[in-house]
């Protein structure tokens, strides 16, 4: 009996060697929560606030705390997480890449089509695992509503409506600049969206795109310097679902969120929504008709998922993973949407 016990330990997957770039408040998250399921270690840290810096090493004291990218890459790592401002997620992604490491970076993955498409480049060139916190898809709410979907239940979906509304704006700095953010609340939040809706359809082709994007009331032609804090836009999808979304910073509705993805199809609808404003508790729901009836409720403990999905794919195998092309229609559905403003 000893002798099996001692067999079993001896085969057992050792934890992956992470190193994370970037440990404020979403990078410590998904630190967290790597270490407390076991499938991987905090090895090496990055970040230029020493506060930040204490307070990750408390959640893992043995790291090393880097000077900086290269200092991190040097050591001997499976792979590198990702939590710094948008500006710099293509360039540190494809600079761990060509390193050798897998990937796991917060959205978005690039300010533009381009630099997505080019870490995704980066990332079969090396043959290494790239992942991105689209962190919406693991809720079991969306996993419930793909389900229904491809199950063919609700006929053809024609219709969708997307809405994410945040009654509170981001405390940095640098999401109010467009050069190191991208835009704003189009790229910060309608991005899990837009992300939703294709993952759920099949990844379909995007046309007829309009839209108009507002900063304190007023549009915002395409080439506005300013960030925009309401976004509306309608997009055909190649099967000809009509697809109508909206987000926002800062909008007086009531509570502190409004998150809502609701598909229509032939034969009924389903559809995601946030409880009494809340950011964290979701349910999903199946219409029919008039009635409808609920396919899950909360609590659901889902904000590390999408980095234990990377994690576990990094234990199997951490070769190119041809899902991350799908972040590169999101990102140039997002770029047809600012370059359609109106």
């Amino acid at each position: 009996m000893n002798r099996m016990l001692s067999h079993q330990a001896d085969t057992r997957v050792r934890p992956l060697r992470l190193g994370f770039v970037g440990v404020g408040w979403i990078g410590r998250n998904r630190m967290q929560a790597l270490i407390q399921s076991g499938l991987a270690e905090a090895t090496t840290i990055v970040d230029p606030s020493p506060r930040m810096i204490e307070e990750a090493m408390a959640l893992s004291p043995k790291a090393r705390h880097a000077e900086g990218l290269d200092d991190l890459l040097a050591d001997e790592l499976d792979g590198v997480v990702i939590a710094t401002p948008s500006a710099d997620h293509a360039a540190q992604s494809i600079r761990a890449l060509k390193a050798g490491k897998a990937v796991f970076c917060q959205k978005p993955l690039g300010r533009t089509a381009g630099e997505a498409q080019a870490v995704v480049t980066a990332a079969r060139a090396a043959d290494r695992l790239l992942g991105v916190d689209l962190s919406y898809r693991h809720t079991s709410a969306m996993q419930a509503i793909r389900a229904l979907i491809e199950s063919g239940e609700l006929g053809k979906i024609f219709s969708v409506d997307l809405t994410f509304h945040n009654a509170y704006g981001p405390d940095k700095s640098w999401f109010y600049d467009r050069r190191l953010s991208g835009g704003g609340c189009l790229i910060d939040l309608g991005v899990h969206l837009i992300d939703l809706v294709l993952w759920c359809l099949g990844d379909p082709a995007v046309s007829n795109v309009s839209s108009r994007l507002l900063r304190d009331g007023k549009m915002l032609t395409p080439a506005a310097e300013e960030v925009e804090d309401f976004a509306s836009a309608t997009f055909d999808l190649d099967d000809g679902t009509t697809v109508r979304l909206a987000c926002s910073w800062r909008l007086q509705a009531g509570r502190d969120a409004v998150i809502e993805a609701k598909f229509f199809g032939t034969n009924g609808g389903c559809g995601l929504r946030n409880i009494d404003g809340s950011f964290y508790d979701l349910t999903a729901e199946r219409y029919c008709g008039t009635h409808m009836h609920t396919l899950v409720s909360p609590p659901d403990d889902w904000g590390g998922r999408a980095a234990l999905a990377w994690a576990r794919k990094l234990t199997a195998d951490k070769g190119f993973d041809e899902d991350c092309e799908t972040i590169v229609g999101v990102a140039e559905t997002i770029d047809r949407i600012y370059g359609a403003g109106s």
